[in-house]
């Protein structure tokens, strides 16, 4: 479990779900609602435990409630996790199954696509309950698979931190990137344009392959991608990346990813800011997806999403501008105006 000492910790609502006969075994984690109804995705992982299930659970659901909050969206933070099945099993029926169990719910708790689930697991989830996005976008309108948002916004994000530490573009940098799957494919698509070069690591070679055939990224194995030469690293991969011996072995100055929950313990705060390493936070770079979800949710258009995501670079340069003159970590600076906007009441969604 990711340590978050220093946040606050609301009491946490948990609602165990099991369905023997559909295969459902998970948990809801409600972590905050004051500012709405609790919004975060449905995690479909393989899990060893109930406990480790529910820690997962814990930690997702705290960073919703940080990133719905920093992107203003009416929401606050929860997630489901669910724990993937061993052997056959029937997919629609497991998650039409959760559907009933986030209608139960009546509204308290939106979900929407996360790892390991799709636009299809949500269609089924609909069947049952109108609490729920990331359902096949109607032209126009928002909705669909959330990645590229979040890409975006990761983009958008990166671009703002390299302008304010360096004054130039992402033109004349190399980015790392930990993760190629949605949404790190996706960020390499736009960094390749923008004109970076890529250094690119994932557990699946084959995913690796494809970023190097569509942008001649170099290759290189998951344990030695912190320390090559590079001016960025961007995890995109699951929580945890920067421990103590990853911090230690970062030649990049600036640390920019999708990942949720990137920081492995509070600790790792401080010693990037000891080392000089600029890392902007994790829930404020990759908020573009669930901007998404939120404007699904409330039936607003595509050109809406966008129009936030965009506002993401400069959400960001604001964190890293106070961060440097309070001479703070950027995730003190970034929980702080979190907590402060987390109480806010705000207009009740449609």
């Amino acid at each position: 479990m990711v340590a978050r000492a220093s946040r606050m910790t609301p009491p946490m609502e948990y609602v165990r779900l099991y369905d023997e006969a559909a295969g459902l075994d998970g948990v809801i984690a409600i972590h905050s609602t004051a500012r709405g109804p609790a919004a975060g995705g449905c995690r479909f992982w393989t899990y060893p435990d109930e406990s480790a299930a529910m820690a997962d659970a814990v930690r997702l659901a705290e960073g919703m409630s940080y990133k719905n909050a920093m992107a203003e969206l009416p929401f606050g933070g929860g997630k489901a996790v669910l724990r993937r099945p061993a052997g056959d099993f029937d997919r629609a029926a497991l998650f039409e199954a959760f559907g009933q169990a986030v209608a139960r719910l009546e509204g308290r708790y939106v979900t929407a696509e996360d790892v390991g689930t799709s636009v299809a697991d949500m269609e089924a989830v609909a069947r049952y309950t109108d609490h729920v996005a990331g359902r096949t976008a109607l032209p126009g309108r928002a909705g669909g698979d959330p990645s590229p948002w979040t890409a975006l916004g990761v983009f958008e994000a990166m671009r703002a931190a390299v302008a304010l530490r360096s004054g130039s573009g992402l033109s004349s940098m190399t980015v790392s990137v930990l993760g190629v799957g949605n949404v790190g494919a996706h960020l390499c698509d736009l960094l390749a344009e923008a004109g970076a070069e890529l250094i690119v690591a994932d557990i699946d070679p084959a995913r690796c392959a494809r970023m190097a055939e569509r942008h001649g990224a170099r290759v290189v194995p998951i344990h030695e991608i912190a320390g090559v030469a590079a001016d960025v690293f961007a995890p995109c991969a699951l929580g945890g990346a920067l421990d103590e011996a990853t911090v230690d072995a970062l030649k990049a100055q600036l640390v920019c990813g999708a990942a949720n929950n990137q920081l492995a313990s509070e600790d790792m705060a401080a010693r990037l800011l000891e080392r000089g390493v600029t890392y902007v936070p994790d829930y404020v770079a990759n908020a573009g997806g669930i901007i998404n979800v939120a404007a699904e949710y409330l039936r607003e258009s595509a050109d809406e999403v966008r129009e936030r995501v965009l506002q993401i670079g400069p959400r960001v340069a604001a964190v890293l501008d106070e961060a440097a003159r309070q001479g703070l970590a950027p995730s003190t600076v970034a929980d702080r105006t979190a907590e402060r906007l987390m109480q806010e009441r705000v207009a009740e969604p449609a």
